[in-house]
């Protein structure tokens, strides 16, 4: 009965984790619609029902091969005490919102992986060769990438001692992040300068998406910038006009049908170096102060 109480073990609201999600691809998408960030390289709606599609599967994979792991892993760490921060004895509400900050921070480390090792980096790469960067981009992401994620998800939970709920708060927050950073809105200056101190932003994350090798290995961030501004993988002096987005050798939309993109993981294609830029000093119209 004990453990019936135990809040650590419920999850959120299905209500309040369906508005969460949603409420935030409504607000971007329509930031999007009025206050575009980019100019869009491929048709809207070819790219946004190819990415649903994506997203239908990466829905279906992480159902049938992650939660099933997860899940019961979460609840067992919970119930024996397993893990970091079990062993700190910490009120409820601060071992949930460590528990969020080590999360995101292991998955820093897991992204900059993704990018680095060549086998992660085959089934990342559908994600990056997106011509355009919206929404629906923070939602492809290739199946065989979600399988190879679910040992290191799996470790981080036991590793760090995860609970249900802070295990859930973190899946929200994560997927609430990278549809905003993702998505193609123009926020003000002023305001983005002090966010991406915090968070990541969708200039940030942009830039992350650069076809230039040297800004694609910076920003590495999910929720919060600090990992970066800790590992100095930061770069914020890039005009966002001058970010060109997808990954060099994937320039031609006929390359990246569905179909294709799919098979990209099993059919590597050498990329080249890509073009290269010189850092800029820091006008008034970057992110870095």
């Amino acid at each position: 009965m004990a453990g019936r109480r135990d809040p650590l073990r419920g999850e959120l609201p299905k209500w309040l984790n369906a508005a969460l999600i949603f409420g935030t691809f409504a607000a971007v998408a329509a930031r999007e619609l009025s206050r575009p960030l980019r100019r869009g390289k491929e048709d809207k709606l070819r790219r946004d029902a190819r990415n649903a599609a994506f997203a239908v599967l990466a829905a279906a994979t992480v159902a049938v091969a992650e939660k099933p792991v997860v899940g019961p892993l979460a609840l067992r760490v919970q119930a024996k005490r397993l893990g970091l921060l079990k062993l700190l004895c910490l009120p409820a509400w601060a071992e949930v919102a460590l528990s969020v900050l080590l999360l995101d921070y292991t998955l820093f480390i897991w992204h900059v992986l993704t990018h680095k090792v060549p086998l992660l980096w085959r089934f990342h790469r559908p994600h990056h060769v997106d011509l355009d960067l919206d929404a629906s981009t923070a939602l492809r992401f290739h199946f065989g990438e979600l399988v190879l994620s679910v040992p290191w998800r799996a470790a981080q939970v036991r590793l760090i001692g995860v609970s249900p709920l802070g295990l859930a708060l973190w899946q929200t927050l994560t997927l609430m992040a990278i549809m905003f950073h993702h998505s193609n809105q123009r926020l003000p200056y002023r305001v983005e300068r002090r966010l991406c101190r915090v968070i990541v932003t969708p200039r940030m994350h942009g830039i992350h998406h650069s076809v230039v090798k040297e800004e694609t290995d910076s920003n590495w961030s999910t929720i919060f910038s600090w990992p970066d501004y800790l590992h100095g993988t930061i770069r914020l002096n890039v005009l966002q006009d001058s970010v060109d987005i997808g990954v060099a050798g994937y320039q031609d939309p006929r390359q990246l049908t569905l179909g294709r993109v799919l098979a990209m993981p099993f059919s590597p294609q050498e990329e080249g170096p890509g073009p290269k830029r010189e850092p800029l000093p820091v006008p008034p119209t970057v992110l870095a102060v």
